[in-house]
């Protein structure tokens, strides 16, 4: 057919006028960063694998690294990145690994272990968590390296052969545990990496959530020489904004937590960093940090080269609930009210998304401050309002009523309606009591570390989320004082530190809380003193524990013949009472609220996809995601299971994800959420996937760790690609 000229003169209109209404996503090919880009949306425009061709995905490659461990639980979180065809990545035993990204054959290894030999008696100390990696290389493309965290070490290996660069830090390493402002033995810790901006490597910690929690001040450093160049106090020092906030004016000195360790984003054109924060420490009774907490629970905006404050938002006042904020906020520009604006979201355990201008910190969409229950324990001042977005819509449910208890069989559900009556307080933020209440979203969210994707064409947002009820009851703390035995002292200590986690039977709950009843059956003192002092998973470490006072837990925990009498001073004076920040209730565990057969007592969906408009606000689907398929055997409709992981979304239409018990990963249709993909895994994929593009072809990884919610452990990376042409 032969075309006019007029034809060809609208049709070259018509392109031009849709090139200026659509404005052009980014070049994101590689996975150059921890969620794909800096400014954190898990977003990729490679358009290879599509929703017609997505079913013909088959594996590509398999890595193991050879060090699972099922017996302890190993996990691996590392969203690997992917630079010039080599992709970096770390093990459960946090090895760091660089490979081939096309074939998955190893290039090098470095194993800290063998950096550390104070620590090589210790096979339990390198089981904690790294949830990835940050690369660097100069302006010339020279001096390649890669920051990763070990514990308390954050390293820099040369990125071509895998060798600590011995003129950075200390040796190759960074001491987080120093650069605080004030000495301390508590738990510090890398988790999740952090950015880097020009040459500045700003970084923040996983620190305890106890009273003696350490400071979680976030630090920048010279990505060459490791020298520090500026730190941000979360706790305001005085003279420092936000310090008159506090009725206490040497909290800076008592108080830690306020950290970062979930992730950051940064608008690199702006040399603007975004940083979300978590409480502080003492997590469900404040009767001893008074006030709003600044700048606890903030979203904090920072000059990055300088550190300097530019604006903060706090999403939870004074928080009685664990309700850190959980991931990395997403950088996104989206038409609003007729103007283009540049905005970061920020979700949230309790399933919101807070969104702001990110030049100001002025709100998207109204927020209200909303009046919240007000019976706190004797002591408590319970911040009298809290904040809560009128757009977008919650992507987790906000109300956990009797109607929602499960119904998965009528006998169940009688018993799980009895047990929910067990616990009086149902409203979003009622005060932690010891007549209890619900914490839903669960205190692993709602929004969790695996973060959200946001298609940078759409500005559409992808979250995974947990809809799992969680009780929280408070109890005294037991003082034992009237028994000055090795056994009765070390109660005490027990009382102070791991009652929370372990209960106050000892008896755990669960997998990730596991019962230390016979505990002296699987370990030996020597053992148990090694998981104290290094942690492992996510325990974190007690090293700060006073020699005596670690050789009485010893006691009491294994059940150790009274061989000498306990220290006097400890029995003077009781360690649940030694210092005035140690709370004088605490909660009674970390208990889901599971039935008979280890389901949530809730009526599904238990786990779930969501996407969200952010140019709207408004939910646009909710799919569930994962299955048991004994249920489905049933004839019960897809449940959705308990999630870890978070997904990532591609211009070529697809929305990857795994997080799921079940073990697999799965595509889904991003406009529709219709599921189109799923693969089984070695192990499940607690972690979030990544994918990249080399010679055209398209490759999607995923770290196979599982270890979480009694999911087998793993050791491996499954990545999946089309059929070679």
């Amino acid at each position: 057919m032969k075309t006019t000229p007029l034809i060809c003169f609208v049709f070259a209109i018509c392109v031009i006028t849709s090139c200026k209404k659509k404005i052009p996503a980014a070049d994101n090919t590689e996975w150059r960063t921890y969620a794909g880009s800096k400014e954190g949306n898990r977003y990729s425009s490679n358009t290879e694998i599509t929703p017609r061709n997505v079913g013909q995905l088959k594996i590509a490659w398999v890595f193991s690294s050879n060090d699972k461990d099922s017996a302890n639980r190993s996990q691996n979180q590392c969203n690997p990145v992917v630079i010039d065809g080599i992709l970096y990545a770390t093990s459960p035993k946090l090895k760091l690994f660089a490979l081939d990204a096309a074939s998955g054959v190893q290039k090098w290894m470095f194993d800290p272990a063998k950096q550390d030999t104070s620590k090589k008696d210790d096979p339990l100390a390198y089981y904690k968590v790294s949830r990835g990696v940050v690369y660097w290389a100069d302006e010339n493309g020279d001096n390649k390296r890669i920051f990763y965290s070990v514990g308390s070490k954050t390293y820099a290996i040369d990125a071509e052969n895998g060798r600590p660069i011995s003129s950075f830090g200390k040796r190759g390493y960074l001491d987080l545990t120093k650069d605080l402002g004030k000495e301390t033995n508590s738990f510090v810790s890398g988790t999740t990496p952090g950015v880097i901006y020009k040459d500045v490597l700003i970084v923040g910690t996983r620190v305890a959530e106890s009273e003696d929690a350490a400071p979680g001040h976030v630090r920048a450093y010279d990505a060459l020489t490791g020298k520090l160049r500026w730190i941000f106090h979360t706790i305001p020092h005085p003279g420092e904004k936000g310090y008159e906030t506090w009725p206490d004016k040497n909290a800076w000195k008592s108080l830690g937590g306020a950290n970062n360790w979930s992730g950051m984003a940064l608008d690199e054109k702006r040399g603007i960093v975004f940083i979300p924060l978590g409480s502080i420490g003492g997590d469900f009774y404040g009767g001893n940090r008074k006030g709003a907490n600044l700048y606890a629970n903030s979203l904090v905006a920072l000059d990055a080269a300088t550190g300097k404050y530019i604006w903060h938002y706090q999403v939870v006042h004074h928080d009685l609930w664990d309700r850190d904020l959980p991931a990395n906020p997403n950088l996104v520009t989206i038409k609003h009210d007729g103007k283009t604006i540049d905005a970061v979201a920020q979700i949230t355990k309790h399933g919101f998304i807070f969104m702001f201008d990110r030049t100001n910190g002025k709100p998207i969409f109204p927020i209200e401050e909303k009046p919240v229950p007000q019976n706190g324990l004797p002591g408590e001042e319970v911040w009298p309002t809290q904040p809560i977005p009128t757009l977008p819509q919650p992507f987790a449910r906000q109300h956990f009523g009797v109607e929602d208890v499960t119904d998965i069989s009528p006998e169940t559900h009688a018993l799980m309606l009895a047990k929910y009556k067990q616990v009086k307080y149902n409203a979003m933020f009622s005060p932690p009591s010891k007549d209890g209440g619900w914490i839903f979203p669960g205190f692993d969210g709602g929004g969790e570390w695996g973060g959200a994707a946001v298609d940078s064409e759409s500005k559409i947002m992808y979250i995974s989320n947990s809809e799992m009820p969680w009780a929280q009851v408070m109890i005294d703390v037991p003082k034992n004082i009237n028994d000055h035995t090795m056994q009765g002292m070390g109660h005490a200590i027990y009382n102070k530190y791991c009652i929370a986690c372990h209960g106050a039977g000892l008896k755990g709950n669960g997998t990730s809380y596991p019962s230390l009843v016979n505990i002296n059956k699987k370990y030996n003192e020597e053992q148990v003193s090694g998981i104290i002092a290094n942690g492992r998973n996510m325990m974190p470490s007690f090293k700060q524990i006073p020699a005596d006072e670690k050789k009485a837990l010893l006691a009491f925990v294994l059940k150790l013949p009274e061989k000498e009498p306990a220290n006097r001073q400890i029995a003077k004076e009781p360690v649940s009472d030694k210092s005035a920040n140690i709370a004088p209730y605490v909660m009674n565990g970390y208990n889901r609220f599971l039935d008979k057969d280890g389901y949530p007592g809730i009526k599904p969906p238990w786990g779930s996809l969501n996407a969200v408009d952010l140019t709207s606000g408004k939910l646009l689907w909710k799919v569930p995601l994962g299955e048991y398929p004994e249920l489905t055997k049933k004839g019960i409709p897809i449940t959705g299971t308990e999630l870890y992981g978070g997904p990532l979304v591609t211009k070529g239409g697809l929305v990857f994800i795994a997080a799921t018990k079940d073990e697999k990963i799965r595509a889904f249709d991003k406009q529709t959420g219709k599921q189109l993909w799923e693969a089984k895994l070695p192990a499940a994929g607690y972690a979030t996937p990544a994918t990249y593009a080399i010679g055209g072809r398209q490759y999607v990884v995923i770290a196979c760790g599982g270890g979480k919610i009694g999911s087998k452990s793993g050791d491996s990376y499954v990545c999946f690609a089309l059929p070679a042409k």
